[in-house]
């Protein structure tokens, strides 16, 4: 199955889960912010002959290693120096400033201080709202979010623009990168011990990448005595376009999500 929304039964009629979201493309839109920031910095290294198209930034994405934005940043520099038949170690690429670079495209010039970010960041349209979080309370799922994001531009997205107070939140700066599980994991252990929560609650996570996706086959793999739940989410820029959509949803069940929505407003029926 494909696409609908997700029935946790629990002891007949009770419901109650773990539910883990992933930010980027889930939480917030990042067509043209962290996606707008990758692209100008492939450009920017390129010497401006190349300047990644969103396919080509979707298919370095399904190939489910390039979570990290300035990593894939750098791979799609090399590529483009490799097509022009140089080799790695004669590009000579500054790993430091490609980051320094696509930061200040990002959060803007002050790179340290949330309240005045002015870049790309600012104006991200969120997917989500605050009351959202507060209809999943009443509905005994325990939230909470792991992101290849920076612990800051995830605070500021959840507490500044959201309004979410403290929440549990495991960010680029707190565990390995995705598919490596342990993010998910050390969130999930989060919200058991903050809430007092059973560890044998079932574990649903929302992620709108490959990468997302096969983090959650590999926590099946470590801890197959629980029960986990990869859940899909199209991104903003190929929810829209059926063919796009289609073939984006494709690729995240192929990599073992239970479902795909079109939004995350959509994967549980209340």
């Amino acid at each position: 199955m494909g696409e609908g929304k997700i029935k946790i039964k629990i002891n007949k009629n009770l419901m109650s889960a773990i539910v883990i979201f992933d930010i980027d493309g889930v939480i917030r839109d990042v067509t043209n912010s962290y996606r707008r920031a990758l692209a100008d910095t492939v450009e920017h290294f390129t010497n401006n002959h190349y300047r990644p198209s969103m396919e080509d930034i979707d298919s370095l994405k399904a190939e489910g290693i390039w979570n990290n934005d300035w990593l894939g940043s750098q791979e799609l520099i090399y590529r483009y120096f490799e097509q022009m038949g140089k080799s790695r170690d004669e590009i000579n690429l500054n790993y430091e400033e490609i980051v320094d670079f696509f930061q200040r495209r990002y959060r803007g010039q002050n790179l340290e201080q949330p309240t005045s970010w002015d870049g790309y960041i600012s104006s991200e349209p969120l997917l989500v709202s605050r009351e959202y979080f507060e209809i999943l309370d009443k509905n005994n799922l325990y939230w909470g979010f792991f992101s290849g994001a920076t612990n800051g531009s995830a605070q500021y997205i959840l507490q500044r623009r959201l309004g979410l107070e403290n929440p549990v939140l495991v960010a680029m700066d707190d565990a390995p990168s995705k598919p490596d599980p342990t993010g998910l994991f050390l969130a999930v252990n989060l919200l058991e011990e903050k809430l007092s929560l059973d560890n044998s609650l079932p574990v649903i996570y929302l992620g709108d990448t490959v990468a997302d996706i096969i983090t959650v086959m590999k926590a099946k793999e470590i801890k197959p005595e629980r029960e986990w739940i990869a859940v899909g989410v199209l991104p903003p820029h190929v929810s829209n376009d059926n063919e796009k959509g289609d073939k984006y949803r494709q690729q995240l069940i192929d990599s073992g999500a239970s479902f795909v929505v079109n939004q995350i407003t959509d994967f549980y029926d209340f």
